[in-house]
């Protein structure tokens, strides 16, 4: 019996940022791929007709993994596989199953030795790594923080004490209308010494990627509110 495969595309970042970011074998995939599991069904119709105008939307299968949504592994995944057909796990945002609950459709692939095919595509967690000068071989994501104020505070100084102890890069990030109080806590909590990196809009004409100490980041004036961005301590 032939399976088909789970495979994980990419999709964008920034808005209309297809061409220079999608490379050809996410248009080659969504081409031939005809069952799709997605985190949002609207968006991710959007992005496949940009990427393929011509796939006829209304004969292509659609089934919801984001919070408010139920799926069926067995149903919505499984049965389509063992008939062969391949499988497209589209995220938001970005990389599937990166910061995204898509992990949880992987790990039940695996679980059934179905094979699983990622695709080349943009990480804003990893072009922001690529482009903070900070360390790139010893590093970890921790997710959105905290958002009661004393639970904040700890974590943020268990991550700079990490970030010196361990010479290991913390990474994280904010529901971007929060992002201004985030970075307002990191400067009040920090050492002087250690240095920021703060990488929004990425892939965008609007990109913004800068690292500079805390005591630094305390003369400037920036406004990070609702731009999407990615934190990084060292």
């Amino acid at each position: 019996m032939i399976k088909g495969k789970l495979i994980l595309i990419p999709t964008v970042i920034g808005e209309n940022t297809e061409k220079q970011n999608i490379p050809p074998i996410i248009f080659n995939t969504i081409k031939k791929t005809n069952i799709f599991i997605v985190e949002n069904i609207r968006s991710a119709r959007r992005f496949i007709k940009k990427i393929y105008p011509a796939k006829d939307i209304e004969q292509t299968m659609f089934y919801a993994y984001g919070k408010h949504d139920s799926i069926d592994y067995e149903q919505d995944l499984l049965l389509h596989i063992l008939a062969g057909e391949d499988v497209g796990l589209i995220s938001e945002a970005g990389t599937p199953s990166v910061a995204d609950p898509g992990s949880k459709i992987v790990e039940y692939a695996h679980n059934f030795n179905i094979i699983v095919t990622p695709l080349v595509g943009p990480s804003s967690i990893l072009l922001a790594l690529m482009a903070s000068g900070m360390n790139g071989q010893n590093f970890a994501f921790n997710g959105y923080l905290a958002i009661e104020s004393k639970e904040r505070i700890n974590k943020i100084k268990q991550l700079e004490k990490l970030a010196h102890t361990q010479k290991q890069t913390q990474i994280f990030m904010e529901t971007p209308y929060r992002n201004n109080q985030l970075l307002e806590v990191i400067l009040k909590t920090c050492r002087p010494q250690s240095r920021l990196c703060i990488a929004s809009n990425i892939t965008t004409e609007k990109e913004s990627i800068l690292t500079k100490t805390i005591s630094e980041w305390k003369t400037i004036k920036i406004n990070i509110n609702k731009q999407p961005s990615i934190f990084l301590l060292y």
